[in-house]
């Protein structure tokens, strides 16, 4: 859950980071291997890509123009919630970026894979969503970050996530580097719907309305909670951003 101007995440996550895949420089290395007549024949093994990093600073612009709108699902995946979104968002047409707790998705990697499968981007929202962790130790950002982006991509089958939002905006200059080090772009937001204080879907609404001439990215969640209001705003936002002429992108890189 987001924390915007002070406010904190109001649910549990469960406790149930990705460092994940090693990135190695992409060369070959030749190992010798004994045959069934006792002859040691060469086999190649080719290491994986190496991570591309990617600029520090915290993205808020769209990859789809001065009229782009990146729509961000935030605190899942949820077995209840998010099945619901990904169902609206596809409704839609619309592509989405999910930044998914650590937890979550080792939770419930069937509900990962289905987000990469509809075309939608991941981000590395932590393990547990503390958003005290701008105050905690290097060691500390290291691990809740590093893990989730070990679970997700676990979770997602091999897909990494391309972004890395802490939570309620607790950034650090030492969590920015490492994320970017690892190829995720430290991602913001410009309109906090604040969904998970149940607002009601006007006051939701509203709030994207008046807000979105501030910048393209929209904060929503699809976890930590009832998302009942979530959905219903969503079913009035997306049609009418589109008859304002927006288009839905993702958040560069």
């Amino acid at each position: 859950m987001a924390k915007h101007k002070g406010r904190g995440w109001y649910g549990k996550v469960l406790a149930a980071a990705l460092g994940v895949t090693v990135g190695a420089v992409a060369m070959s290395m030749w190992t010798a291997q004994a045959d069934t007549t006792g002859v040691r024949q060469p086999q190649a093994h080719v290491s994986a890509p190496a991570i591309q990093p990617v600029a520090v600073g915290i993205v808020h612009a769209s990859d789809a123009g001065a009229k782009g709108v990146n729509i961000t699902i935030d605190d899942g995946p949820d077995p209840v919630w998010t099945p619901q979104v990904l169902q609206l968002l596809k409704e839609n047409g619309v592509k989405a970026t999910f930044c998914m707790v650590g937890t979550q998705a080792k939770a419930y990697p069937d509900l990962v894979k289905a987000v990469v499968a509809d075309g939608h981007r991941l981000c590395d929202h932590t393990v547990s969503h503390d958003t005290t962790m701008d105050k905690k130790s290097e060691a500390y950002q290291r691990q809740q970050i590093l893990d989730a982006e070990r679970m997700i991509t676990e979770a997602s089958g091999g897909v990494r996530p391309m972004y890395y939002r802490a939570p309620g905006g607790a950034f650090t200059p030492y969590s920015r580097q490492l994320a970017a080090s690892r190829g995720m772009r430290p991602l913001g937001w410009n309109v906090d719907t604040k969904d998970f204080e149940h607002p009601g879907v006007e006051t939701i609404v509203a709030t994207v309305k008046s807000e979105i001439a501030d910048g393209p990215t929209i904060l929503f969640h699809d976890a930590g909670g009832d998302r009942a209001q979530t959905l219903d705003a969503l079913r009035e936002v997306l049609p009418w951003l589109k008859e304002q002429g927006y288009t839905f992108g993702f958040p560069v890189r």
